[in-house]
């Protein structure tokens, strides 16, 4: 018997609508499917569980491992492919998929513990620089993921949506983030396959690595663009810290130092993606943008 949380059942069906409510029906025959031929024993799933369905399991041979089952979307194909890539490099290595289904089987990285629970920024930090380090892996010629540029076409949805205004966003900073994403698309570094969603809870203590990341979204860009989700979290712990300001500004200071990135395109980035990030929130679930925007307006007050 799977445990499927009924506040999952009602995530995945706002986001995916009838699909998602098809698939619900499927989960526990896809998840004894997955057992049956990987031989594993399935254990309850990780709470609270957002997007995927993740749980721990033991392999027959007693090795620990994660299953990632993926709603209908494109998310599996890309991560899967961006996992073959990345091979364990600063990741935790993919050990099987079930393409049909759109589940994987995943490395379990223990102890297992987030980069959250390191509570001085500064180490925090540092370490985030030092997997990003490991991450990049050239682009190969026919790949599935979207580039950086594809990413930035939420100002284009955004606008569309406010009929060209602004809604709730502040409209100075809108225009900023715009441009900013704009000039820093046009004039970016050799790209490379980056995590694209490389914050606190996706870099874990592990024992073939001290930390390792987990849940690469897959896109490719300029190295510089990946600190942008490191900047803007982890919300709202951050903004509720008594000079959040001066936090987002030693980290880029710390960028600058152990990655060679230029400060203005550091602050640009994560600026730019805060207020994307804010957007991306309103088209998701028509709320929850009002943290990365105050994030975004801390860092439009770093003078770079």
């Amino acid at each position: 018997m799977f445990v499927i949380p009924d506040n999952f059942s009602d995530r995945i069906v706002a986001l995916c609508g009838e699909d998602g409510r098809a698939w619900l029906d499927r989960l526990p025959a896809i998840l004894a499917h997955c057992s049956e031929q990987w031989v594993i024993a399935i254990d309850d799933p990780f709470l609270p569980l957002t997007f995927n369905y993740i749980a721990p399991a033991v392999r027959h041979d007693g090795a620990p491992v994660i299953v990632k089952a993926s709603p209908p979307g494109v998310e599996f194909a890309q991560q899967s492919v961006a996992l073959r890539l990345f091979d364990g490099h600063g990741m935790a290595r993919l050990l099987a998929a079930d393409a049909e289904n759109q589940v994987m089987l995943l490395e379990r990285l223990l102890p297992g513990t987030t980069l959250r629970d390191v509570e001085d920024d500064e180490l925090a930090t540092s370490i985030a620089a030092s997997v990003m380090k490991q991450l990049w892996r050239p682009v190969p010629a026919n790949h599935p993921f979207p580039t950086v540029n594809d990413w930035g076409k939420g100002f284009k949805r955004l606008r569309q949506y406010y009929n060209g205004g602004c809604g709730p966003f502040p409209c100075k900073l809108l225009e900023e983030a715009e441009t900013l994403f704009t000039d820093l698309g046009a004039s970016m570094a050799e790209p490379v396959l980056l995590h694209g969603d490389l914050h606190q809870d996706n870099i874990l203590a592990a024992q073939r690595e001290p930390w390792l990341a987990i849940d690469p979204k897959g896109v490719v860009g300029e190295p510089a663009y990946e600190t942008g989700s490191w900047l803007r979290n982890w919300l709202p712990d951050l903004i509720q810290q008594p000079q959040p300001g001066r936090i987002l500004a030693r980290r880029i200071d710390q960028f600058v130092a152990e990655l060679g990135f230029d400060r203005a395109r550091i602050r640009g980035w994560g600026l730019s993606q805060a207020v994307l990030s804010a957007w991306w929130n309103v088209e998701d679930f028509g709320e929850g943008w009002q943290d990365a925007i105050t994030c975004a307006e801390l860092l439009a007050a770093i003078k770079v």
